[in-house]
């Protein structure tokens, strides 16, 4: 989280982190306790970017690239399922068979959602963004990203102005929640 660079560049890097980390859940055995630790990362990452994506990143799609609503929409709803999926994980242990069939329907989603934003949503917005308007995007983006929320709340708004309001409120007590119950740390 935080990595720097333009919108762009955080994003992918993002998206790699996520990449890791679902390829750890894969190369442990069903069951094993640690696929949890591994799917809390994942979601706390997902949520914090798909939060600052929401945020900023779309917006600036709808403003900048053509027909830029029809694919913030699209992009919106694929957060919307991926988030219902990571509400349901965020209640099943490793060795709860539904984390198994849970876990692969959202590595399946996010691996989709994010080989569409770097193979189309990202080259039509660099084409269409002024390169300091990337970088400056970029600079909220990792701001939003350090006070979004950890967990999922499928019920909150996720367009402006309604989520940029809610959204430091959310994150503060996630982020109290994550401490006093150390998700997302090994034991």
């Amino acid at each position: 989280m935080g990595h720097g660079g333009n919108v762009i560049d955080e994003l992918m890097t993002d998206h790699r982190e996520v990449e890791e980390l679902f390829g750890r859940i894969e190369g442990l055995a069903p069951g094993h306790e640690d696929r949890k630790l591994y799917a809390d990362q994942a979601t706390m990452e997902l949520v914090r970017h798909s939060v600052a994506e929401e945020e900023y990143l779309y917006p600036a799609v709808r403003r900048h690239v053509a027909g830029g609503d029809a694919i913030a929409d699209r992009e919106i709803e694929d957060h919307s399922r991926a988030e219902r999926i990571m509400k349901d994980l965020e209640g099943c242990d490793a060795a709860d068979p539904e984390f198994d069939r849970l876990i692969g329907m959202l590595m399946t989603d996010v691996r989709s959602h994010i080989a569409d934003e770097e193979g189309a949503l990202f080259p039509q917005l660099r084409a269409a963004c002024p390169p300091e308007a990337l970088d400056d995007l970029g600079d909220k983006v990792r701001q939003a990203k350090k006070v979004a929320p950890t967990r999922p709340h499928p019920a909150a708004p996720d367009r402006p102005p309604a989520n940029k309001l809610l959204a430091p409120g959310a994150g503060l007590v996630d982020r109290l929640r994550d401490a006093l119950t150390g998700r997302g740390k090994p034991d």
